[in-house]
């Protein structure tokens, strides 16, 4: 008996090890495939920028106009969608690039009574606004020592061209403080040179802060939770202080249906974009194509 025992004992210590064996083998097989599969996605995307897993998501920043107003009052599903085909169509003949408030732009429109039949304007785009063909912006240059705002229709059939010399974002949504702040925040020479990114290149964000003059100001930007204002403070009393506290409301971003009423919902966003979105890839693309021609064109010989 003592040796049936040992023997059944050595059996199932055997057993025990091959099965500890397998599974061990076995947990450690997904590991390594999963490495490998990380391996082989990070050598596939080194020096590519991060694909979105919508590409669609990234065209609510790139063409916010697209998207209609929110408020009801002003929604006609008839007249936004031939808004949109007239603003594809506004963009075949002119080159409207990427732009944010913050970005510096160069604006040519035609103008019947300045030398040479056009008007050239550089500025600091301080607003954009608006939805459809009501889409405008704003820029702020300082010339001879006086601040000076342009507002431009982003569909106006009078624009030339639409430069960018430099695109980048600030901290805030809105540059209006740039009116109460020193000049040298607002001033940019009318030759200035265009600063290329290199394609794929996330948009920058610009952290700087902007010191103001002092009071009076345009508005209370003191009760606005502003981010590209430095010296805010130096220039509030504490009377001031305290009615900015009393003018507080925190709860507002708790507010659903306040965000609700300020956006428009993702399905109807998703119809828009699924609407529109291969034909401003198709421009993307050929835009593309004309730049590299250009680029690649070799110059022509001028003996003869």
């Amino acid at each position: 008996m003592s040796l049936v025992y040992r023997k059944s004992v050595d059996l199932l210590t055997v057993a025990k090890w091959i099965m500890r064996r397998e599974i061990r083998s076995l947990s450690s097989l997904p590991e390594k495939a999963e490495e490998k599969d990380v391996a082989v996605e990070e050598k596939r995307h080194i020096g590519r920028r991060p694909r979105p897993q919508n590409p669609m998501l990234e065209y609510r920043n790139v063409y916010p106009e697209f998207l209609p107003d929110p408020n009801p009052n002003w929604r006609n599903s008839l007249r936004e969608k031939l808004e949109r085909v007239d603003m594809l169509k506004r963009r075949n003949q002119i080159n409207i690039p990427e732009f944010y408030v913050g970005s510096i732009l160069a604006v040519t429109i035609s103008d019947p009574h300045a030398q040479g039949k056009t008007n050239r304007f550089v500025g600091i785009c301080i607003e954009r606004k608006g939805c459809g063909l009501r889409a405008e912006f704003t820029l702020r240059n300082v010339v001879d020592h006086q601040g000076v705002e342009v507002r431009y229709e982003l569909y106006d059939p009078t624009i030339q061209t639409i430069q960018v010399l430099r695109l980048e974002k600030r901290l805030d949504d809105k540059l209006y403080y740039l009116r109460d702040a020193l000049p040298q925040y607002s001033t940019f020479p009318f030759d200035m040179d265009p600063e290329i990114l290199p394609e794929g290149t996330p948009v920058p964000i610009n952290p700087v802060q902007v010191e103001l003059k002092p009071r009076p100001w345009l508005e209370r930007w003191e009760r606005q939770e502003l981010k590209g204002i430095s010296n805010i403070e130096e220039y509030l009393k504490e009377k001031d202080r305290v009615r900015r506290e009393l003018r507080k409301t925190p709860w507002e971003k708790y507010d659903l249906m306040k965000q609700y009423r300020k956006t428009i919902p993702i399905e109807e966003q998703n119809e828009i974009w699924g609407e529109v979105y291969n034909q401003l890839q198709q421009m993307k693309t050929s835009k593309k194509k004309i730049t590299r021609k250009r680029v690649m064109s070799a110059p022509k010989s001028q003996l003869g």
